[in-house]
């Protein structure tokens, strides 16, 4: 099968900063799993051990493998990766601002021969960026952009999507639009994705599986029907006390979840 597992990995950085500690996730072939937590969980650096990208800041697999399809990958370079058809999209929107909404797509494509027949897709998943194919990517909108990355990202058809905060500063109408075309691509492309959000009830609703980290651990996983049901994402996540009253922030702090998940 073409599923992603990463098995009791461990990374660090310089060799000495632990960083993520003994994780186990598997994204199966054409699934959706999504990985919450706070800010310096260690989301972000999973992603890039998996892409490769960890390397470029020093950081390593120091224990445990990654596997893809059956072949282990974290001894692999960037570029191996990204031709085994894994893409990641990172936090940011990272575009170039000064190339075309066009000229940003066709950079994603690769070594395809078919840019026409990607471009139509790209468009039929955002017909936006179709009518501004011609302006300077850098006067997109927030929303605008990310769907830019997105439609990048599928211009190499890739078989797996590392996606890293799609809804970082976006209202919630558009969150919900973007989480909407992800499903699609995941329904109609067979595309497997990763998704790193902080956005839990979206993220959650939309993946087939979901694992939350808590200080380079995984703390929590299930499904994420079950997981919208659980005590602790309710009052953690989504201020929710045990009796269904909403709680107030301060009774949710950080260190109520450390103790609980990790003392």
């Amino acid at each position: 099968m073409n599923s992603l597992i990463l098995s009791n990995v461990e990374i660090k950085y310089l060799g000495v900063i632990l960083v993520v500690r003994g994780i186990t996730i598997e994204v199966p072939e054409a699934g959706i799993a999504a990985l919450l937590g706070a800010n310096g969980a260690g989301k972000t650096t999973i992603l890039k051990a998996i892409s490769g990208l960890l390397k470029t800041e020093e950081g390593e697999v120091t224990d445990g493998k990654i596997e893809y399809c059956g072949e282990r990958i974290d001894k692999k370079d960037p570029e191996d990766i990204f031709n085994m058809g894994i893409v990641q999209v990172m936090e940011g929107r990272r575009i170039f601002t000064h190339l075309t909404t066009e000229e940003n797509l066709i950079v994603g494509a690769g070594h395809n021969l078919d840019i026409k027949e990607r471009l139509d897709l790209i468009y039929h998943y955002f017909p936006r960026l179709r009518d501004l194919r011609k302006g300077v990517s850098g006067y997109l909108s927030g929303g605008e952009q990310q769907m830019l990355v997105m439609g990048r990202a599928l211009m190499c058809r890739p078989k797996l999507i590392l996606l890293d905060e799609p809804s970082l500063g976006l209202s919630p109408v558009l969150t919900q639009e973007i989480f909407n075309i992800v499903k699609t691509i995941n329904l109609e492309q067979k595309t497997s994705i990763l998704l790193v959000e902080q956005s839990v009830a979206d993220a959650l609703s939309l993946a087939d599986h979901g694992y939350v980290m808590e200080t380079g651990k995984i703390v929590l996983e299930g499904s994420g029907a079950n997981l919208m049901q659980n005590p602790d994402i309710k009052e953690f996540y989504f201020g929710m006390s045990k009796l269904g009253d909403r709680k107030s922030y301060r009774e949710t702090k950080h260190y109520k979840r450390r103790k609980r998940w990790l003392g």
